[in-house]
């Protein structure tokens, strides 16, 4: 791991307490160009999570709190008539920047939802016939409340699909959450933390994550899971195509985290959970948990 990651690492575990393995696994999320879905109840780190990491890596970063009326212009922007040039001009929206929170995710309407779609394809966005770039790097980071609380509306599958992992923070242990109530954290203070990484460094170890090596007896491996999530006596959603790369790329990022340049059939099980899990539910109302668990019972990593 390189030292810039390791201070990245350090200091985002200076802001959430006892949460480790949840940081390592949404900066592999980042590092594999993905977007990441954090479910959770509200007052445990979500949105603080979501700022470190903007602050950390430097980024750009907005935050749109998701609501029932929020239409999707309050998102994307639109376009509004000039009188002196006597045309339409185009007033982007919170959108437009590099790491976007979107928080509350699933309290705005499908309409508002779907507005996502395009940009965490494609990094752009149209309108009006007309295509607008995002930044580069571009990233998504939607938190949502549990499904049985009011006012939510659930996540279509090709919204879920689009989200390259799933995170739950959950309760600190108790020493952690006697440091939380003593001020023992940075959580407070985000506007102080230093940016270890430049958006130009992020896009270079994001290419470093891109070349490290899949043997195909690793890739076997892969697609065995991905293959077994799709036996109909699973009796959940199967993971699509999107999904296999989507895990491929983020055990890549794992391994470079873990300071190799080649993976091992380790780096595959470290992220699977967080890759398959809200796929394997989606619309099936399973428990992608339990799901994710027994396809790594099943399938061995040694043919």
């Amino acid at each position: 791991m390189s030292s810039e990651l390791g201070s990245a690492l350090k200091q985002l575990e200076q802001v959430l307490l006892d949460k480790a393995t949840a940081l390592r696994l949404a900066m592999a999320c980042l590092l594999g160009g993905g977007h990441l879905l954090i479910e959770d109840l509200p007052g445990m780190g979500k949105t603080t999570l979501s700022a470190a990491l903007a602050r950390t890596l430097g980024l750009s970063f907005r935050r749109v709190q998701f609501t029932a009326d929020m239409l999707p212009a309050d998102l994307l922007g639109v376009n509004i008539f000039d009188p002196a040039s006597k045309g339409f001009e185009f007033h982007p929206g919170p959108i437009f920047c590099q790491l976007l929170l979107a928080d509350e995710i699933n309290r705005a309407s499908p309409k508002t939802q779907s507005a996502l779609l395009e940009a965490m394809a494609e990094h752009q966005i149209s309108l009006d016939g007309t295509t607008h770039p995002l930044p580069e790097p571009f990233f998504v980071v939607a938190t949502q409340n549990p499904m049985e609380q009011s006012g939510t509306f659930p996540l279509p599958e090709s919204q879920l699909d689009r989200f390259m992992m799933r995170l739950s923070l959950g309760y600190p242990d108790q020493d952690a959450e006697k440091r939380l109530l003593k001020g023992d954290h940075r959580a407070d203070d985000l506007d102080q933390l230093s940016a270890c990484l430049t958006p130009d460094q992020l896009a270079a170890l994001q290419q470093q994550v891109q070349r490290v090596a899949a043997t195909d007896a690793v890739l076997d491996y892969l697609l065995d899971l991905v293959a077994c999530s799709r036996r109909p006596e699973m009796d959940c959603a199967p993971l699509s195509p999107r999904a296999s790369r989507a895990l491929l790329a983020a055990a890549r990022a794992w391994a470079l985290l873990s300071g190799r340049n080649y993976l091992v059939p380790d780096d595959v099980q470290a992220v699977f959970p967080s890759v398959a899990e809200h796929r394997l539910r989606a619309g099936q109302h399973t428990d992608g948990s339990m799901r994710s668990q027994l396809i790594l019972e099943q399938v061995n990593p040694i043919r």
